[in-house]
């Protein structure tokens, strides 16, 4: 089908507008726009009250296309997203950030960083490429100490964003709104006619990808009598023309597109990264608030899944296996529990293909998130040097979610602690990474999970207790009482004088054991056995004061038994495994 009209298409650039709450993005998103998107500007009730964006308003502004990005004349487009700044809708934040092109932090210039500032320098780190810094509110600052105060502040942000992939970003100092919500509208804005150019001078050509499934994120949903219903919205992948049919995923609805604008403007076919709002018959707006719409069939509803994942560095303390964390995933938050493991330890270093995940490998299953901080568990201090923790290229989670969530395959997830006290001065954002593998069979710790090879190394010791001849010794202390020891048969164990045994049978009922090595016992082995066995039968002559210190002596030199073995954690049979 032929695309929209040949009119000049105006390319369209999505910025997200985001910062702590009260530094003055709506006024700022208001002082740009020329064109007001339906859901722009606070307009729901509980938000006009409260005086804060609840929901991710969008706006828009027109200017014209910079000759680099285009011949010809042509429209750019900035759709403006003003992302709430409030605490506890950050997981709408982490839903607008996933269709953000460029990102506007907004700082109040007389507060500087807050809590909240952070967290969206956290998200746009994970989520966008450029970032253009502003420093809003300057017509509270004093005239005279106006300018020092900006300079001031402008090096602080500039020291904040160092280690960042914003280091060296635009800083520009602005008052969307002179004189606060109050002033009368005739007072102009001080410096957006600059933040503009500056905007402009930062677009680059996103890239945008007509293939694939159409998926949209809707944040609007609305009847016009007459007509039907209007879902507006960022197309995430893909496209969509008019006749299409799309589902809802979520309601399990399929319905056909009727007609679609853009910014006022009607148009038959709409791709990735447009902003547009598409017309439904028959559908009853209150049921979808916000959520996805996608070509039919194309989202999975899951129950569980694998990602590759990072810690964010500003969150403090570990990530511990067996955690609950918000998750979000798609546009869902919902809670669920990880499980942590890395590649093998030998594997450490190798290369690791983006973006899938190899069944046929073998894991090692980690009680935490491994980092420069983490404890270390056994496995990996044997591969230490020096005391250097070695940290492997790539990690992975097992996510299990309190109830089940549709997205799309490979999509951005983030894991957050949003329970912590929203005034704490801390990052509440505690890992991102990529949904690698979903799990859509509601029974998938029987089907699906005994693949997934993910184990536990494990190491027992005991202590040999006497010879029985050159090729067999009784052991002790490897096993409890109740321990049923013929599943053990036919491991091995190493002694620690060098010998290597296999585990022959129990011996007796109180939890000993026979080992046979095959190599035979070494002369100093026997030697230090016998030495042991007869200081024992000495002291037993005496009294008994005199046996526990003789076991006390010996007990300095026993000669131990170690075994260790690796078991699956998902292996219904949980059989012990020697390499």
């Amino acid at each position: 089908m032929a695309a929209g009209p040949a009119a000049p298409r105006a390319l369209n650039v999505n910025v997200g507008v985001l910062g702590h709450i009260d530094s003055g993005k709506t006024a700022l998103a208001r002082a740009l726009s020329t064109t007001g998107s339906t859901a722009a500007f606070d307009r729901a009730p509980q938000s006009r009250a409260r005086g804060i964006t609840l929901d991710l308003g969008f706006s828009c502004l027109r200017t014209a296309l910079p000759p680099r990005l285009g011949p010809g004349p042509g429209e750019l487009q900035f759709t403006l997203v003003d992302c709430p700044g409030h605490a506890s809708l950050i997981r709408t934040i982490i839903g607008g950030a996933q269709i953000i092109d460029l990102m506007m932090l907004v700082i109040d210039v007389t507060k500087g960083m807050q809590t909240q500032s952070a967290e969206c320098l956290v998200i746009g780190q994970i989520a966008c490429q450029k970032m253009v810094v502003v420093l809003n509110k300057i017509d509270l600052l004093p005239e005279g100490k106006r300018q020092s105060a900006i300079e001031k502040m402008t090096k602080k942000m500039q020291k904040t964003l160092e280690n960042t992939k914003f280091c060296g970003c635009p800083i520009v100092a602005v008052a969307a709104k002179p004189g606060g919500p109050e002033a009368p509208e005739s007072e102009n804005p001080i410096g957006v006619s600059e933040l503009i150019e500056v905007l402009k001078s930062q677009v680059y050509l996103p890239s945008r990808d007509p293939s694939g499934h159409f998926l949209m994120a809707v944040d609007h949903c609305f009847s016009i009598k007459g007509q039907g219903t209007v879902m507006t919205g960022t197309i995430l992948s893909g496209s969509v023309s008019l006749g299409d049919n799309v589902e809802i995923p979520a309601l399990k609805v399929t319905k056909k597109v009727k007609s679609m604008q853009m910014f006022h403007t009607p148009v038959t076919y709409a791709m990735q990264g447009d902003r547009v709002g598409i017309c439904v018959t028959q559908f009853d707006p209150k049921l979808l608030e916000r959520g996805l719409i996608c070509t039919p069939e194309s989202l999975h509803t899951i129950h569980a899944a694998i990602i590759s994942l990072k810690k964010i560095q500003y969150f403090r303390g570990p990530l511990q296996t067996k955690a609950k964390f918000h998750i979000t995933v798609g546009h869902e938050t919902v809670m669920g529990r990880v499980m942590f493991f890395s590649p093998a330890p030998a594997d450490f270093t190798e290369e690791i293909e983006e973006n899938v995940f190899d069944f046929e490998k073998d894991y090692l299953y980690q009680e935490e998130y491994l980092s420069k901080d983490s404890n270390s568990s056994e496995e990996n201090k044997e591969n230490d040097q020096a005391g250097e923790v070695q940290l492997p290229r790539q990690q992975w989670a097992l996510l299990e979610f309190e109830k089940p969530v549709t997205c799309p395959k490979l999509c951005l997830v983030i894991g957050s602690k949003l329970d912590t006290d929203i005034h704490a001065n801390t990052c509440r954002l505690a890992f991102h990474g990529v949904l690698l593998q979903g799990m859509e069979d509601k029974n998938y710790m029987e089907t699906f999970l005994p693949k997934l090879k993910v184990y536990k190394l494990k190491h027992k010791e005991g202590q040999v207790e006497r010879v029985m001849d050159d090729y067999s010794v009784i052991g002790r202390s490897l096993f409890k009482k109740e321990t049923n020891i013929q599943i053990f048969v036919g491991l091995k164990v190493k002694l620690s004088t060098g010998e290597d045994g296999i585990i022959d049978g129990g011996f007796g009922q109180s939890g000993k054991f026979k080992i046979r090595i095959p190599d035979g016992l070494k002369p100093d082995t026997k030697m230090l056995l016998n030495v042991a066995s007869k200081k024992k039968s000495k002291a037993g002559k005496g009294d008994t004061a005199k046996e526990d210190e003789s076991s006390k002596n010996d007990s300095a030199q026993p000669v131990t038994i170690s075994l260790l073995f690796k078991r699956y954690v998902f292996d219904m049979q949980k059989k012990m495994i020697q390499s």
